[in-house]
């Protein structure tokens, strides 16, 4: 592919950069520079701030000898003039002097890759000899002068682009900071007159609601035309007149049509790119007609046909890329007539079938991507016999079985293999035991049950991406041995071979690593040293979940580049070494499930790029240091499971302002919530459960509107490879981890401390809590009655504390709820009904509150109680408790006289009452009197014996 492309942009390079013959050639030798174009230069670069020295040849009387001037051999006029910088950090910067103007017979100017201020000068277009224009990444703003539609002999013109950033570790994947401001067009009219242009790039400007077609359209000369990433619109043209293009790139756009009509006068087309648009509907008929095509890019698109066969007929065809779309049906059989192709990509689409044995016909083929499709069968010897130029093959994520003799020697050397979930086991294939030039390889999750073969070793010399995860491969580690290529150096080693059988020991730490990842194996032992100098590339090391031992591994400390360290799940022992503050990279760090003791060292407050910190489950001590208040990246807290005591920092509400999850459970703090907590906006989980923490649950922490909103992301995720994010959940009457999910886990525990006081109405606001959990404390009062607001909820446990009143009706609202504990309270009245609650039907959710009743206790309900439990439905429990106390108190004294009235009544009408109750009322008489005396009597008695 590559050697076609280099002749057809050779062409394309001569067609462009070719001057006309009545012109000498342009030269730097042997010719005497005008003088006052040398003085112009000289005051152009007075303008200009070249930190990099770049103009330090600008200096003597021959200017046609500096770096970047060219002559005309004839007259010595400067002709050209080339700032173009070689490397994106060293660049030209400042204001372009319009002394440039007295080069009136300029033919080429390239100003590119360079930091140039202000807008991009209207003297531009005074160069009415100018041939050649490169302004891509030069550094301007501003709109595009039309003043360059005075340059009528233009040939090349490229816009492209915008500003470079300084710091390139930041940079976009484009090359461009998308904040800076760049070079913009607010129409295209000017372009018509440049009708000697040739090439057009004004990839990455912006055309949305921008003519662009026709003025294009009256380009007859134009062979390159590149409109990638310019929010471009498809017009309804029939006919386009610049018939002469063979390039054509209209990426990028996210175009919402089918593939237009005026598409096919451009029969010279050779290269025609219209990946990640949404064109969809049929691939006209006539791209197959069209016989100097040799690169087709349709991926990432919306495609939902039949491949169509037509594409066969192109025998020029090197590059056809289909991926990513949703083409169905079998794999076209007549695509071996395509004799020339070297890249082949249909990728991600559901195609189905089998492979035809004609893809074997494909002799120059380099690149075959078949991944992640419905394709099935068997691919056989028959299907690579001829395939001796492949060098990238992929095959992952598809249901695509290899299966080649024992004996069979592959006729190619492949430097890139695939197989990512794919059915390759039970053993190593043995094939690749001839793969000597292999760069990267990729058996993941591809059903290998063997040790890893002697061979093996013989293959990993040139790896530089290693993938033998998610198998059951068991022995020993192979021996790394990696030659010190540049590329291994400056990019280091991939290494992931977690979640396998290895056992034994690490022998020797692997050299010019960049990720090691050998999580959730069986290795034993101590973590052989390594340092900066073996591994200064070294960013991932992953050794959790295995049976290491010893100290932590201090050296560690010495690879200042390491920006994830995963520890957890091991034996690791004794204390954390000062030294981690020297990893001023790490992003993450993990060290939970250990048994690490003592206290905290201070230095870990230097980890100012710290997102996630993990000391779970160990036994520090001590106080938390002071110092990690510097921490202010943190999204993720977990120190839960310790030894920690004192009272909680409350510099973690004042400083740590972006964390999201905030574990500290079981430990021994003391003390009260502190009111700073409710400045953590971000918060979306917090657990301080089973601690020794008194007073109120403040009600400011109804203001945490990470419990609130619904923002469900976590800023570092992707940052760092080979982790997943997670946390420890007290829930649903168990305990859980979250790790994938996590981004949308709302968690609030205070369960098992000494809180007192009632439950806030302000916490029925965290209306994306999915689990509350306040048992075990000392809380009264009556559960919040619009604790149906919690529409999110999936786990409530109240459990253990003194709460009384009846359980409010709302509780039947929460559609999600699946776990609910009420027990051991004084909780009365009826048990609500209906809708969820009619699900959780466990008695021992209601267990140790004697005054309810219901179906689920032993105790049933009267008319009373029923009536009682459904009365109002008020915005406070409290308020609307004190209004029913008020009505019975009223009632009283008026239902005092009606009965008094009402008995007074019945005496004088009926005699035989009146006469039972004057009898009754004498004899109670007649026996307190007598009852007194005698008292009296046995008491003066007692007194003069």
């Amino acid at each position: 592919m590559e050697t076609s492309f280099l002749l057809i942009f050779a062409f394309l390079f001569f067609q462009t950069f070719s001057l006309s013959s009545n012109t000498m050639p342009i030269t730097s030798s042997n010719v005497t520079c005008i003088a006052r174009e040398r003085r112009s230069l000289l005051v152009l670069k007075q303008t200009l701030t070249d930190r990099f020295n770049l103009l330090s040849t600008w200096r003597g009387v021959e200017c046609c000898e500096w770096h970047g001037v060219g002559c005309d051999r004839r007259n010595g006029h400067v002709v050209k003039l080339d700032f173009r910088s070689s490397n994106f950090r060293e660049r030209l910067a400042g204001e372009l002097s319009p002394s440039l103007q007295d080069l009136k017979y300029m033919r080429s100017l390239d100003l590119s890759v360079n930091h140039f201020s202000g807008t991009i000068p209207e003297f531009l277009g005074s160069f009415v000899h100018l041939e050649y224009l490169n302004l891509t990444h030069s550094g301007f703003s501003g709109v595009v002068p039309h003043h360059l539609g005075n340059l009528s002999r233009l040939q090349y013109l490229d816009l492209s682009h915008g500003p470079l950033m300084d710091n390139l570790d930041h940079r976009t994947s484009y090359g461009y900071d998308i904040g800076v401001p760049r070079p913009v067009l607010d129409d295209l009219g000017w372009m018509s007159s440049l009708r000697s242009l040739r090439h057009l790039d004004l990839s990455y400007k912006s055309l949305e609601g921008i003519d662009w077609f026709h003025p294009l359209n009256m380009l007859p000369s134009l062979l390159t035309l590149n409109l990638e990433s310019c929010n471009i619109v498809i017009p309804s043209a029939k006919f386009a007149n610049f018939t002469s293009v063979s390039s054509l790139d209209l990426s990028f756009n996210f175009i919402n049509s089918t593939i237009p009509v005026w598409l096919s006068n451009l029969t010279n087309l050779m290269h025609l790119d219209l990946k990640l648009n949404e064109f969809h509907g049929e691939i006209p008929d006539h791209l197959g007609t069209f016989s100097a095509l040799t690169s087709i890019d349709l991926s990432s698109n919306y495609f939902e046909t039949l491949i169509p066969d037509m594409l066969c007929n192109l025998s020029n065809l090197v590059r056809l890329d289909l991926s990513g779309n949703k083409f169905y049906g079998p794999v076209p059989a007549k695509l071996g007539l395509l004799s020339g192709l070297e890249d082949l990509a249909l990728g991600d689409n559901p195609l189905n079938g089998s492979i035809p044995l004609s893809l074997g016909q494909l002799s120059k083929l380099k690149n075959l991507d078949l991944s992640s499709s419905s394709l099935v069968g068997v691919l056989t010897e028959t299907h690579f016999t001829k395939l001796k130029n492949l060098n990238h093959l992929e095959l992952s994520e598809s249901s695509l079985a290899l299966n080649f003799s024992s004996r069979w020697i592959a006729p190619f050397q492949l430097q890139i293999f695939n197989a990512k979930s794919c059915q390759i086991g039970p053993h190593f294939p043995n094939w690749l035991q001839t793969q000597k030039n292999l760069r990267s390889l990729n058996l993941f999750n591809s059903s290998i049950r063997d040790t890893i073969p002697e061979w093996f070793e013989n293959i990993l010399s040139r790896i530089l991406d290693l993938d033998l995860s998610n198998n059951q491969i068991s022995g020993k580690l192979p021996r790394f041995h990696f030659e010190s290529s540049s590329d291994q150096i400056i990019d280091g080693v991939n290494l992931f071979l977690n979640s396998n059988k290895f056992e034994g020991s690490l022998a020797a730490f692997p050299e010019n690593l960049y990720i090691l990842d050998l999580s959730d194996n069986l290795l034993s032992g101590h973590v052989p040293q390594t340092n900066g100098t073996m591994n200064p590339s070294l960013q991932v090391v992953n050794l959790s979940k295995n049976r290491f031992t010893g100290n932590f591994p201090a050296h560690l400390c010495k690879v200042p580049n390491i920006q994830l360290l995963d520890l957890s799940q091991n034996n690791f022992y004794g204390r954390l070494p000062g030294g981690l503050g020297n990893l001023t990279s790490l992003i993450v760090i993990d060290l939970s499930n250990n048994s690490i003791t003592g206290v905290v060292p201070s230095s870990l407050g230097s980890l100012t790029s710290l997102s996630s910190l993990h000391l779970h489950n160990n036994f520090l001590e001590g106080n938390i240091p002071v110092s990690l208040q510097n921490l202010t990246r943190l999204v993720t807290m977990d120190l839960g499971n310790n030894l920690f005591m004192g009272t909680i920092p409350f510099w973690i509400g004042e400083n740590l302002s972006e964390i999201k999850f905030l574990n500290l459970e079981s430990n021994k703090f003391t003390g009260k919530i502190p009111l700073h907590f409710c400045q953590l906006n971000n918060l979306q989980f917090l657990s301080l459960s089973r601690n020794n923490i008194t007073g109120s649950i403040p009600r400011c922490l109804g203001n945490l509107s990470g419990m609130i909103t619904d923002e469900g992301y976590i800023g570092y995720i992707g940052l760092v490879h080979s982790y997943d994010e997670n946390i420890w959940v007290n829930i649903k009457g168990g305990k859980l981890l979250y790790t994938k999910t996590m981004r949308f886990l709302t968690s609030l525990d205070l369960s098992g401390n000494y809180i007192v006081g009632e439950i806030p109405h302000a916490l029925m606001k965290l209306v994306k809590l999915n689990n509350l959990k306040l048992s075990g404390n000392l809380l009264k009062g009556h559960i919040p009655i619009n604790i149906g607001d919690l529409k999110q909820l999936e786990s409530l446990d109240l459990s253990m504390n003194k709460l009384s009143g009846r359980i409010p009706q709302s509780l039947t609202s929460l559609n999600f709820l699946s776990y609910l504990n009420l027990s051991f309270n004084n909780l009365s009245g009826a048990i609500p009904v209906g809708n969820q609650l009619r699900t959780l039907d466990d008695p021992s959710i209601y267990e140790g509150n004697s005054g309810l009743c219901g179906p689920q206790v032993p105790r049933s309900c009267n008319e009373n109680d029923v009536t009682y439990n459904h009365v109002g439905d008020g915005d406070d429990g409290g308020q609307d408790d004190s209004n029913e106390g008020l009505w019975f108190y009223a009632g009283m004294g008026p239902g005092f006289v009606v009965g008094f009235i009402g008995l007074l009544g019945s005496l004088h009408f009926i005699r035989r009452w009146r006469v039972f109750y004057f009898e009754t009322l004498e004899n109670v008489y007649g026996w307190l009197v007598v009852s007194i005396l005698l008292n009296i009597a046995l008491l003066r008695r007692n007194v003069f014996k």
